[in-house]
């Protein structure tokens, strides 16, 4: 899988934060909580717009492979990519030069594209060029960016803790976000599981 690619420009908000509505929070089964060194996230997933995904990602979670995956590639006032789990775990093989092109020991998703725009703190599946190879990573917006929507899977919303996804170590413009010593998510769990 090769990295995300997000060549047309976007949008930035002026720190405008959308929350999910009260109709949208999601019930525990699926509440996607990511620990960060600064502190929890949690993640209303949606399987409504994105079953097959949505149940990619807690079954790796649940399997404890997002545990200690690095944000490989953040890009200050766009988004934060993980979820490589095949060469991001930062304690056994973290590869900065592959990191970003792997994805899980499960076959690629077809795209599940929906209408649900790409906000501040949404969260989207990664992907090659062709739209049927989702797999593991994943990224949370730092603000709106109107030339993804409808191009890229919607699997989640931010409910709390976007600001510890805020003070994740940025990466290198040069090398289109590129983190080097990145941030890494230290556990991700389903909160029904706790």
């Amino acid at each position: 899988m090769r990295p995300l690619n997000f060549a047309a420009p976007f949008c930035l908000a002026a720190g405008l934060f959308m929350t999910v509505s009260a109709a949208q929070a999601a019930e525990p089964e699926n509440t996607l909580v990511i620990e960060l060194e600064s502190g929890e996230v949690e993640i209303a997933l949606r399987p409504d717009l994105a079953p097959q995904h949505v149940e990619r990602i807690k079954q790796l979670a649940r399997a404890g492979e997002y545990d200690n995956v690095a944000f490989h590639r953040v890009i200050d006032g766009f988004m934060a990519q993980t979820g490589d789990v095949e060469f991001g775990d930062m304690e056994n093989g973290f590869d900065p030069q592959r990191a970003g092109t792997g994805g899980s020991a499960h076959p690629d998703l077809p795209a599940e594209f929906s209408d649900a725009p790409f906000e501040r703190g949404t969260v989207g599946m990664a992907r090659a060029q062709d739209p049927n190879s989702a797999n593991s990573q994943f990224f949370i917006m730092f603000a709106p960016a109107q030339h993804l929507n409808g191009s890229y899977t919607v699997v989640g919303q931010v409910e709390t803790g976007m600001e510890h996804v805020d003070q994740l170590k940025k990466g290198d413009p040069a090398r289109n976000g590129s983190v080097e010593d990145p941030d890494r998510m230290e556990r991700v769990y389903i909160a029904a599981d706790e």
